[in-house]
């Protein structure tokens, strides 16, 4: 793992803590996404689904700031929608820091070097830049020429101001692991601290629906990655369990409380992926109220595939807080790579949920914000 030793230190003692409280269900990484306008309309994602009355909308400083007193996560996510739309954001990070608390600003960087003087370098401030594999594949999913290079622009710009910076990349369809390699070879060269990777997720209001991972597909896909990867030391921003899940290894459910978000509606139930189940008033309801039974791969035909580490990182947390041996020899040993996948859980549902096909959905394309 790439993370600092001392924000490492600082969710250790809060894991610690939570565990001596006896507290059941508790939040590992607040997502918190002030909006939902992007300047971007990605081929996967369909966060800019909704009319204008709520791309307009915002959350406020106190609203954000009360997000993270409510919720107590030792780490905030900031996501969107393009959170450097959000003309209050340097005041919002700015009253996170100052809680203690380390940041994550999720951004696809087309603002960055406009927006990068409204931020101070910090240990607790960590841009996460958004690329979605090598320059044809990262055009090809934000739909739009150009933006891979405008995004390695503002990585090398902010790195060499002294910031934090991290690469977040989502997998989908077609892609094979020479490629994914070649990839984080690159992202290697350039310098950033670390490298967050998942298999993206069908979300149902994508435009597109076909270019999605399916999970064996996944597991495949990692297996052979990890097999190119022995020695490339690459940096990889995830616990080693959770790295071994998605080379198949691991049987896990997902935590889906290990990352509450909170948006324009409301507490999102049950998680970031999974726009239509309903909100909460507030962090209490959303943990008390929140049906968790009926969510997970198994559970509900919408989880089938999901393998993102919004879900599962938490989980593989858990499981290395119950068996830290078994996390330290995957983590000297690197995930297996061959032999025998984990089991699949049994599905307990019949699925009446019909994919979306793309021609279903209207096309959505925004120009970039220069």
């Amino acid at each position: 793992m790439s993370v600092p030793l001392r924000q490492q230190f600082t969710v250790a003692k809060y894991l610690l803590k939570q565990k001596l409280q006896g507290v059941k269900r508790y939040p590992l990484v607040l997502m918190l996404e002030p909006l939902f306008r992007c300047n971007l309309a990605c081929a996967g994602c369909g966060k800019i689904d909704y009319p204008d009355e709520i791309l307009n909308r915002r959350l406020s400083i106190d609203e954000c700031l009360q997000a993270v007193d409510e919720c107590g996560a030792p780490i905030v996510s900031i996501a969107g929608g393009e959170p450097l739309l959000h003309k209050e954001l340097p005041e919002i990070v700015e009253g996170i820091i100052a809680r203690g608390k380390y940041v994550y600003l999720c951004t696809n960087a087309l603002l960055l070097k406009k927006r990068i003087n409204d931020y101070k370098p910090s240990p607790f401030l960590t841009f996460s830049i958004h690329l979605d594999g090598n320059k044809e594949r990262h055009d090809a999913s934000v739909c739009q020429q150009g933006v891979f290079d405008r995004a390695v622009e503002a990585i090398e710009m902010a790195m060499a101001k002294g910031f934090r910076v991290t690469v977040n990349c989502t997998l989908f369809q077609g892609e094979g692991a020479e490629e994914v390699a070649e990839f984080l070879d690159h992202t290697k060269r350039l310098g950033v601290e670390g490298v967050t990777i998942a298999p993206g997720f069908s979300y149902e209001h994508a435009p597109q629906q076909d270019i999605f991972i399916k999970m064996q597909e996944s597991k495949n896909l990692f297996r052979n990655l990890f097999k190119i990867g022995r020695g490339r030391k690459w940096k990889l921003n995830h616990s080693s369990l959770y790295l071994d899940f998605l080379a198949g290894n691991q049987s896990y459910n997902c935590t889906p409380w290990g990352n509450p978000t909170r948006n324009v509606f409301g507490w999102q139930k049950p998680c970031y992926l999974l726009v239509d189940e309903g909100y909460a008033p507030s962090y209490k309801a959303l943990i008390e109220d929140t049906p968790w039974h009926k969510y997970g791969n198994s559970k509900n035909p919408k989880c089938a595939n999901c393998m993102a580490h919004c879900g599962y990182e938490a989980t593989a947390v858990e499981d290395a807080m119950r068996k830290p041996w078994k996390a330290a020899w995957v983590s000297l040993m690197g995930p297996r790579t061959s032999g025998p996948l984990a089991p699949e859980a049994v599905p307990e549902y019949e699925s009446d949920v019909q994919p979306v096909t793309a021609s279903a959905r209207p096309s959505i394309r925004i120009q970039a914000v220069d």
